[in-house]
């Protein structure tokens, strides 16, 4: 029970991480963006296609010539820097390189989405323990057994939130 809710945080830890711009072109960063479409609020995958023919361009083909401007919008008023390039059906986002501030910027960034996701376990592991503690009917030595594995699947989990961060930090920083 621990271990799903324990890999449910740190998947969203990889979510987030993977929308956090590196420098080269991912379509994971447009994946929060949601675009105004005939009246509602759309994800952008969901009107377009991306393709990523160079390392430092997405190509985003509309299904809808008329979305082109609703999806511009949004590309501009997101937090990601891009300026789409509009020819057609087709919006180029070329990714510039990030400069140093923003590299240290973003490492700040995904050391704090880390802390967060370290805080998540722990509160996992504190409520784990407090439900085993509370069950009066299990046998006392079964339910020290039970928080000795508990806390090994936190030390597990905290070593990959460890390594992903590492990995992350290594990726941003590399030019």
């Amino acid at each position: 029970m621990s271990e799903d809710k324990m890999n449910k945080a740190f998947d969203r830890l990889k979510s987030s991480f993977s929308t956090i711009r590196t420098g080269r072109a991912n379509p994971e960063v447009l994946s929060k963006i949601m675009v105004e479409y005939y009246g509602s609020m759309v994800p952008i995958k969901q009107i377009t296609s991306i393709s990523v023919p160079e390392p430092m361009v997405l190509l985003l083909t509309l299904f809808d010539k008329g979305a082109a401007k609703a999806v511009e919008k949004a590309i501009q008023t997101s937090d990601l820097g891009l300026n789409p390039q509009i020819d057609g059906a087709v919006i180029r986002l070329r990714f510039p390189d990030l400069t140093e501030d923003r590299r240290k910027e973003l490492v700040k960034q995904i050391k704090k989405m880390s802390e967060e996701s370290k805080v998540a376990l722990r509160n996992i592991r504190r409520d784990e323990i407090e439900s085993l503690k509370a069950d009066k009917s299990m046998a006392e030595d079964m339910s020290k057994k039970m928080q000795e594995d508990i806390q090994k699947h936190t030390d597990h989990f905290t070593k990959l939130v460890d390594q992903l961060t590492a990995d992350k930090e290594a990726e941003i920083m590399k030019i």
